[in-house]
């Protein structure tokens, strides 16, 4: 079992900076990925970026060059630098995981955390 654990999120004026991080409890389990999602009023959840093991990135188009995911091995944790913060940008964002053990690959969900961008 992992319980991943979230913080950072706030308000902010546009054009501001965060980040949110996602921490994750000990575990024998080996972390297999990881990203940030999404979800502003009315919408549908979107993802935002992904870490793989091997540290490869992705993002979704429209945070490329303002947001970075990175993650702490030692710490077991995931961030999201978000920079030059866009009012569209305000939602709820949650991170996700997947986790292997023993051959099975397991996901995790964070609470979530509110993020509010002002015009």
């Amino acid at each position: 079992q992992v319980q991943l654990v979230e913080s950072g999120g706030g308000l902010v004026q546009a054009g501001g900076s965060l980040r949110l991080s996602c921490a994750a409890s000990r575990t024998f389990f080996r972390f297999k990925a990881g990203g940030w999602y999404r979800q502003a009023p009315g919408k549908q959840r979107e993802l935002v970026a992904t870490i793989d093991r091997d540290e490869a990135t992705n993002y979704t188009d429209s945070v490329k060059e303002r947001f970075t995911i990175s993650r702490d091995n030692a710490k077991n944790t995931v961030y999201l630098q978000m920079n030059n913060l866009k009012p569209e940008d305000t939602a709820v964002y949650y991170c996700h995981s997947q986790w292997s053990f023993i051959g099975k690959t397991y996901d995790y969900w964070g609470q979530g955390t509110q993020v509010t961008v002002s015009s």
